[in-house]
């Protein structure tokens, strides 16, 4: 079973000059190959591609992403009852476009109100560090 996104959007940080804001629309696409070169077959419509600010926070166990009026969220990772080392819960060798180790996470807040598609989540998972090459 196939399953396929109707569609995607992508904002890239209104810092970015007209060269990386060209170059990331593309990454988003797939049509620079990597990750989401391999999840481009799953979307059915891209909805647009915008500037915003993009803020970044992590403090330790939090983590929180707010993209201009567009995407605000905050997750906690995970630290699983009488783990006295405090490490999260982490899945290893899974797919995902940003790694195949990630963090369970638990969402504090989670709002996207963007190019016509609003949501809230409760769970998330978390990777502080990530870097995509093309």
């Amino acid at each position: 079973m196939v399953t396929r996104f109707h569609s995607t959007c992508a904002d890239i940080d209104d810092k970015a000059s007209h060269e990386q804001f060209d170059k990331l629309a593309k990454v988003f696409s797939g049509q620079l190959g990597g990750p989401m070169g391999a999840l481009a077959p799953l979307v059915g419509e891209i909805l647009g591609v915008e500037r915003a600010a993009i803020e970044v926070h992590d403090d330790g166990l939090r983590h929180s992403v707010k993209v201009g009026d567009a995407i605000d969220f905050e997750i906690e990772d995970v630290v699983p009852f009488g783990v006295e080392t405090g490490e999260p819960i982490r899945f290893n060798g899974m797919f995902h476009p940003v790694g195949s180790d990630l963090t369970m996470a638990e969402a504090k807040r989670s709002r996207i109100n963007a190019f016509g598609i609003t949501y809230e989540g409760k769970t998330g998972l978390s990777k502080s560090e990530f870097s995509w090459a093309a």
